[in-house]
């Protein structure tokens, strides 16, 4: 039995050898198979994606001004308020617009009666040459009636004279009636009341007093939420003051700052797929890329680069690639303008264009929040007008 273990005990090491060589040999295939399929992997799959975290949400931040000057009496949300179209925001006092209004009134009314005193003038004017025309007639018929008697010296010369100096005094009566019968035309015309330019004028200051009044109230050109509200109660505002923003949940995007260097392939109309921190891993935004910057940040920032000085050191640069996001998704998981993502883009088709080719035929945001309605202003004129012309 000693000898057979004798035998057996100096092959041991030798198997030992064996088997980690084997597993050394196993283990370095596999991690050759692991290595090729990876680079096949990328060659096929990875190398078309390109990727960055330089990515935020942007979106529209509706800034709120005032349209007129005046006093603010009434603040009526506060930041983070939601808010809809045409809710109101900001009261200013009405004092002084009310005034203006009724001054407007006032100055119509005038304006139509100094009109219509016109177009009454007219008529009179309109009078007075018809009997300055028969009076003429008149004194002309006197004078045939002295010629002869003139002639045959059964009147005086002097009688005579009279008789014709009569005619030369009624013509020149009846050229003046026609002259200022022309000099009240050339102020109305034929135009109507209503459109005398006086009376349009008028009309149209009484619409600026009554638009004012109404701009008192400023109202929010969009559904959304009430952000850098800076407006105070008490505070003197003008129309370039700023008051708040109005910021939409609603068309968002993404500016992804890719660098120079992964630009080459990406087209407008790549897939993207997009990962907000605010959310992670397990929410994922469907996107498109819908278009490309015409320019770096640098050389948009305020201060840009100056690449000519003797100090330059190459930089590489980052142009923002807009991503446009499913609004559904959206809607599921709402984002908040400057949130960080991440951002993927497939480059693997490459038919797209660099750089948008066709022109938008719609507006891109359009709101008629702040249009208003003339009607009852309108209405207001018309009043005034009849009012005040007697009719």
């Amino acid at each position: 039995m000693s000898s057979n273990a004798e035998r057996v005990d100096p092959q041991q090491p030798g198997n030992k050898k064996k088997k980690r060589k084997g597993a050394l040999l196993l283990l370095a295939g596999l991690f050759i198979v692991l290595g090729v399929a990876w680079l096949i992997y990328w060659f096929l799959v990875l190398r078309h994606f390109q990727e960055t975290d330089d990515a935020y949400v942007a979106g529209n931040q509706v800034q709120v001004m005032a349209q007129v000057s005046g006093s603010v009496n009434k603040v009526w949300f506060e930041n983070t308020d939601y808010v809809k179209k045409g809710d109101l925001l900001v009261t200013l006092d009405k004092t002084d617009a009310e005034q203006a209004f009724e001054k407007a009134q006032t100055a119509l009314a005038t304006s139509v009666r100094q009109t219509q005193q016109l177009i009454v003038n007219n008529r009179q004017y309109e009078a007075n040459i018809a009997v300055k025309k028969t009076a003429l007639a008149q004194t002309e018929t006197d004078l045939r009636r002295r010629e002869p008697l003139g002639n045959a010296n059964l009147i005086g010369r002097e009688e005579l004279q009279h008789a014709r100096d009569a005619v030369a005094s009624a013509k020149a009566e009846l050229d003046v009636a026609v002259q200022q019968y022309n000099a009240n035309q050339a102020m109305i015309l034929k135009t109507s009341l209503a459109n005398q330019p006086a009376v349009k004028q008028s009309a149209a200051a009484l619409r600026d007093a009554w638009l004012g009044l109404q701009r008192t109230e400023i109202v929010s050109p969009m559904d959304g939420f009430v952000s850098r509200r800076s407006v105070q109660v008490g505070a003197q505002i003008s129309p370039s003051t700023p008051l708040m923003a109005v910021v939409p949940a609603t068309n968002l995007w993404v500016d992804a700052n890719f660098k120079e260097t992964q630009l080459a392939n990406v087209r407008i109309g790549q897939p993207a797929t997009v990962i907000s921190d605010i959310y992670g891993d397990d929410v994922v935004y469907r996107g498109k890329v819908i278009g490309l910057d015409m320019g770096t940040g640098s050389a948009f920032s305020l201060l840009p680069a100056q690449n000519a000085t003797g100090n330059w050191i190459k930089v590489v640069q980052r142009l923002p690639v807009r991503i446009e996001l499913d609004p559904q998704e959206v809607a599921k998981h709402p984002l908040r303008i400057g949130l960080s993502t991440l951002v993927k883009v497939d480059t693997t088709n490459v038919d797209g264009a660099v750089l948008a080719t066709q022109v938008r035929k719609a507006p891109a945001y359009e709101s008629d929040a702040l249009a208003l309605d003339l009607a009852p202003v309108n209405t207001l004129i018309g009043e005034i007008i009849r009012a005040n012309s007697g009719q």
